[in-house]
This record gives structure tokens, C-alpha cells and sequence, in this order.
């Protein structure tokens, strides 16, 4: 107390003082509040496979309702091992080199806090996914940007390679890439694979979006570059996979020696993950292996039912190989900044979008939103009926 008078609370600087709301928060609650059809934030608006819940409850019912182990259930573990050496052919030791998380953006975040130390350099792809960067910053490190070329969005090498001094302690990559859709071939992994050898880079690949890639294309895992595999933590997602986003469960791949790393830093930010829907999936994995190998097909039908309802619009459709996302361009509409672009067309019009410029350290606006297509087909429908009345009136 002073003078009768309560003192102000001491807050010291922001270690984010840059960081604010999320747009996906910010855009999802745009949407509700003005009732529109909500293609912003990356989640389906279907129910997952019924099967999944009810196995669930039966391993509530049965009694799995304490803590699971620190690194997971057994028998999920056995499960993903399971898959990615039927994939990729890659072999993980299920004691010491699966770890299951609270999500993906937890396993990146352990990630880069188990082995970035203050002074660091980590290298990320912009556009860039919003989490990468602030885990970086708490912890110490110094984010340095690689640009992934408008319109295609693939990497230039040679830039990444001009980036590596001998700070850099990891790179972080993600593909199919979050926002643009594209997705990385062999030779743009073969290329990591060289930059990387003989050095003590740690690669965190970002690889939620595994199942999601088109037209006869395939997952160019870290996985399967034995290369890059042994300096490499891979990521996944079942809330992806599964359609269970709110689940909040992932899991990550590593060799025993940097997983014993990332558990020093797992077990005191989360321990351990609920366990009940741990056995409901490894359940499944075993009952319907092919649910998520089918995955491409499921959402690519999407994407073209999408692309479809953007025809006859003025938005321009860029190509998308991969995720649940689609850009499109509105310059033929309007020439605002994408972000008053995109609250614009959610109070107008009744669509929500996500403005890419929010992914840009630079801000860098093309004049192109992200749209969700991981919707029913009346979602879409309507979503391009309105769609196509943009810039018409």
C-alpha cells in the first residue's frame, strides 16, 4: 500500500511483446459473432469415425482413468511404430524413440525448448505457422527466415544454405506445408539432407498433415531419409487424422538419443496424456489401419468440391497438393490488406478466411486468403454460394 492507495501491479517486459491474439481465435470469434460460415480456423465440422468415441468409453468404463505412462500408452506406441515402418520403412525402438504429446504444437514447442539454449539460431520457412516462432523467442533462440517463393511456395536452397552459420542449432520444416497447401518433393529433402550432414543441426519436421496429399502425390517424410532421419524429430497429429482436433493428442518420432532429450523436457511440461483416448486409438490404428491411408481421397474430393464452388467467382483458386487448405486470391476484387480483406468478407459477406500476411515476418500481402475446406459439402456449397457473389454488386 501507498498512501492508503494499492501500489500497480509489477509486470515486467513481455518476453512476446510482439505477439498478440492468434488469428485463428481472433477470426473464429469474428465469425460467431456475425454468424458466418466459418472456413478460417482449421478444423472439421464433421464427426469423427463413431468407432473412436465408443472405444473411448469402454476404456473409461474399464478403468484406464489414472496417469498414463510418461511417454505414452504401450500399446499406441507399438501402433505407431507399427505404421511408420509400414510407410516409410523406418524403424523406431518403441521404448526409446516414440513419445506421445499433448498435441503437435506441444511436441514442437518441447522440441525446440529441450535443445535451443539463449544465443541459438533456428531456421523456419516463411510463410511460417504461428507457434514457431514464439517458442523460439521463449526460449532464447533468434528465429532466421527462409522464404518460400509466392506463388508455388518451395523452398530456394541456396538461400537456406547463404543461413546456416555456425549458430544455427535446428531447422524447422513443414510440409504439407500450413498456410500455402504445398507440399515438398524428394529432392527438397535430399537437399536438407546435404546442408545438414556433417553439422549438429536438429531438424523438427512438422508433418501433421502426413495423410493429406493429392493427385498421386506422396509424403516426402524425414522418415524416409535416413540422412536426415537421424538428426530429425518427427511430428504427427491423430487430431488431423482422425478428425479429433479437440482430442489434442500427437505424437513425435526421434532417435533414442535426442528423444531422451525431448522426455527431460516432456515430462515437466505436460507428463503424461490422456490416457482412455490413448487405448481408443491404438485400438483403432489396429482395427482400421487403412482409415488414415484413405485420408487423401477423403479430402481431396473436398478440394475439388471446393474448387468447384469457387468457379464462377472472382477469387482465384492457387494450387493446393496438400492439407486442408486452399488459397485463393482476391486481387480481381479488391486491392485492401488481406487482414481488413478477411474481416471484411466475414462481416459482409458471411464467410470467415484467414489472411495470409499474419504468417509473413515482414507482413508481406499478396492479397491472399486461406480457406478450410475440412467441411460437409453443404458447408462448402453455401460457403461458395457467397463466395461467388463477391465483388458482383
Amino acid at each position: 500500500m501507498h498512501n492508503g492507495r494499492a501500489m500497480p501491479l509489477p509486470v515486467p517486459p513481455s518476453k512476446l511483446p510482439a505477439v498478440g491474439t492468434t488469428i485463428f481465435t481472433v477470426m473464429s470469434r469474428l465469425a460467431a459473432e456475425h454468424g458466418a460460415i466459418n472456413l478460417s480456423q482449421g478444423f472439421p465440422d464433421f464427426a469423427p469415425p463413431t468407432r473412436l468415441p465408443e472405444l473411448v468409453v469402454h476404456h473409461m468404463a474399464a478403468g484406464a482413468n489414472q496417469y498414463a505412462p510418461m511417454a505414452g500408452a504401450a500399446s499406441l506406441r507399438e501402433a505407431i511404430a507399427q505404421k511408420v515402418a509400414t510407410l516409410y520403412g523406418a524403424a523406431y525402438d518403441v521404448e526409446g524413440g516414440i513419445t506421445v504429446t499433448a498435441g503437435a504444437t506441444q511436441a514442437i514447442y518441447t522440441a525446440i525448448a529441450a535443445f535451443v539454449r539463449p544465443g541459438d539460431e533456428v531456421i523456419v520457412f516463411a510463410p511460417v505457422y504461428d507457434s514457431y516462432v514464439p517458442a523460439i523467442e521463449l526460449n532464447g533462440g533468434h528465429p532466421v527466415f527462409a522464404t518460400l517463393r509466392h506463388p508455388d511456395y518451395r523452398p530456394d536452397w541456396d538461400e537456406v544454405a547463404a543461413l546456416i552459420t555456425p549458430k544455427t542449432r535446428m531447422i524447422v520444416i513443414n510440409t504439407p506445408h500450413n498456410p500455402s497447401g504445398a507440399v515438398w518433393e524428394a529432392a527438397d529433402l535430399a537437399a536438407l539432407e546435404r546442408l545438414t550432414r556433417e553439422t549438429g543441426i536438429i531438424v523438427v519436421a512438422d508433418e501433421v498433415y502426413e495423410h493429406m496429399v493429392y493427385d498421386g502425390r506422396r509424403h516426402e517424410s524425414v522418415m524416409r531419409h535416413p540422412g536426415l532421419r537421424q538428426r530429425s524429430i518427427a511430428v504427427s497429429s491423430f487430431g488431423k487424422t482422425y478428425h479429433i482436433t479437440g482430442w489434442k493428442i500427437a505424437y513425435c518420432l526421434a532417435p533414442r538419443e535426442l528423444m531422451a532429450e525431448f522426455r527431460k523436457a516432456h515430462q515437466y511440461v505436460v507428463f503424461a496424456v490422456n490416457h482412455p483416448m490413448q487405448l481408443a486409438l491404438a485400438d483403432f490404428m489396429r482395427e482400421q489401419p487403412r482409415f488414415a491411408t484413405d485420408l487423401a481421397g477423403f479430402y481431396q474430393a473436398k478440394r475439388d468440391f471446393f474448387r468447384r464452388e469457387l468457379e464462377g467467382s472472382r477469387f482465384v483458386a492457387l494450387s493446393c497438393r496438400g492439407t486442408y487448405f486452399q488459397l485463393a486470391r482476391y486481387d480481381g476484387i479488391s486491392d485492401m490488406p488481406d487482414t481488413e480483406f478477411a474481416r471484411w468478407l466475414t462481416v459482409e459477406h458471411g464467410v470467415a478466411a484467414i489472411p495470409i500476411s499474419v504468417f509473413s515476418p515482414s507482413g508481406e500481402d499478396h492479397r491472399i486468403v486461406r480457406f478450410c475446406f475440412a467441411k460437409h459439402e453443404e458447408t462448402l456449397a453455401a460457403a461458395g454460394a457467397r463466395l461467388r457473389t463477391v465483388g458482383r454488386t
